[in-house]
């Protein structure tokens, strides 16, 4: 059976995205998300509407890939590049509210749980979701792509 590390990232947090759009109520953008940056090396807000569910898809991933993890290092991971003007570039990190409601309500799905002192880790449940939601995705890809026919 496929897993996370078997299908491309962009169509899996696709999938999962609209899985958590669809099936998950727990899991709804806040009223100020339409309002905020993700981070304070960026300019302006992100242009889609549903970004929060993308952002709730990706700490999925991520969390599936390097947890336990926690907020700082979360942070760092949708950091960036700020501008100093002529001081040069230097690294910024990402906004730690929009982690951390995320993964709260990540949490009260189920999908989460808090390890006191490592950080947050996936569930049973949401480790499940993704290998299930990875097969599909596998599934999807093997029918769009055509087989390759033995040459000779």
């Amino acid at each position: 059976m496929p897993t996370v590390y078997d299908v491309p990232s962009d169509d899996l947090i696709d999938r999962v995205r609209e899985y958590l759009k669809m099936n998950v109520p727990d899991v709804a953008p806040p009223d100020w998300a339409s309002f905020v940056k993700t981070s304070s090396h960026l300019e302006e807000p992100p242009v889609q509407r549903d970004w929060w569910y993308t952002r709730c898809a990706s700490l999925l991933r991520k969390t599936y890939l390097r947890g336990p993890i926690g907020i700082a290092r979360l942070r760092r991971e949708y950091g960036g590049r700020k501008s100093k003007g002529n001081i040069g570039k230097h690294k910024s990190p990402g906004g730690g509210a929009i982690v951390r409601h995320a993964l709260q309500q990540l949490e009260r799905a189920g999908l989460i749980q808090t390890v006191v002192g490592k950080g947050r880790v996936l569930t049973s449940e949401g480790r499940s979701l993704l290998d299930r939601l990875s097969f599909e995705v596998k599934k999807q890809l093997e029918k769009s792509i055509p087989k390759l026919e033995k040459y000779g």
